[in-house]
């Protein structure tokens, strides 16, 4: 039986693992029309949730780094650049 509309996750990867499940049964196209419907809305639910939760994370690395997040630049790859071309 589904979980209902207003149950929030038990965590991140609940969320995602009940998220997946719903893509699978709506995919397989078995589902009537209504048990469609209330798959999608709980599918949209349990999206904003992975969204803020993901969102919440990214504010407590930046805070973690103070705010000084820089993008990933495997190392030694600068310098490899600089000189190729040359």
């Amino acid at each position: 039986m589904p979980k209902s509309a207003s149950s929030s996750p038990k965590s991140f990867e609940a969320a995602v693992s009940e998220l997946e499940s719903i893509v699978q049964e709506m995919e397989a196209g078995t589902l009537a029309l209504e048990d469609a419907l209330a798959r999608y809305q709980r599918g949209t639910q349990l999206l904003r949730y992975c969204q803020t939760t993901l969102g919440d994370a990214e504010q407590r690395v930046k805070m973690l780094e103070g705010g000084s997040l820089s993008d990933f630049q495997p190392e030694g790859r600068r310098d490899s650049e600089e000189g190729e071309g040359a």
